[in-house]
């Protein structure tokens, strides 16, 4: 049943990945697409910086909260390296639940405001707001969600600290 699921959470991963390879290219190509209108043909588009926002945005969200592993994250490394295992667990597990504190705290209020964000729209495609900053509620469980999973391998004695840095890859 485990290898099931973990060979499941490794597909849906990948398509993840691929998703985020997808909004980039698409960024790339939009981004493309406005220096030559603007420098070639000396012709402004103003939806193709809108688009560039847009994917940036969700790229940064979405990629944090399905990507990103948590070790491959960018940390200040200068308390969490010098720790002994002990200190370094307990800190773990007082930044997880200051992190989900917060983020809990904040949640109701992000609803709210990202539903409330329907009555705007962006300037040139008239992408509703609320569609555009959908991704960041569920970045935020995903934040809440991992931070209550690193806490708890904090807690059972998982060192994350065992991975190298240095050799952060895509998992191929």
């Amino acid at each position: 049943m485990y290898g099931r699921l973990a060979r499941a959470g490794a597909w849906l991963h990948a398509r993840a990945e691929n998703v985020l390879a997808g909004m980039l290219a698409a960024m790339f190509a939009v981004f493309i697409l406005q220096i030559v209108a603007r420098y070639l043909i000396n012709m402004s588009i103003g939806w193709t910086h809108e688009i560039s926002v847009v994917l940036w945005l969700w790229l940064v969200l979405f990629g944090t909260a399905f990507v990103v592993a948590d070790h491959e994250e960018i940390r200040f490394d200068l308390f969490y390296g010098t720790a002994s295992k002990g200190v370094f667990r307990v800190m773990v597990v007082v930044t997880a639940i200051a992190v989900i504190a917060l983020f809990g705290i904040s949640l109701p209020a992000v609803l709210d405001y990202v539903t409330f964000m329907k009555v705007e729209e962006t300037a040139y495609l008239n992408i509703r707001f609320d569609y555009l900053y959908a991704i960041y509620p569920i970045f935020a469980v995903a934040v809440i969600i991992r931070q209550f999973w690193r806490g708890c391998r904090a807690i059972w004695g998982r060192d994350d600290r065992e991975s190298d840095p240095t050799k952060v890859s895509s998992g191929v």
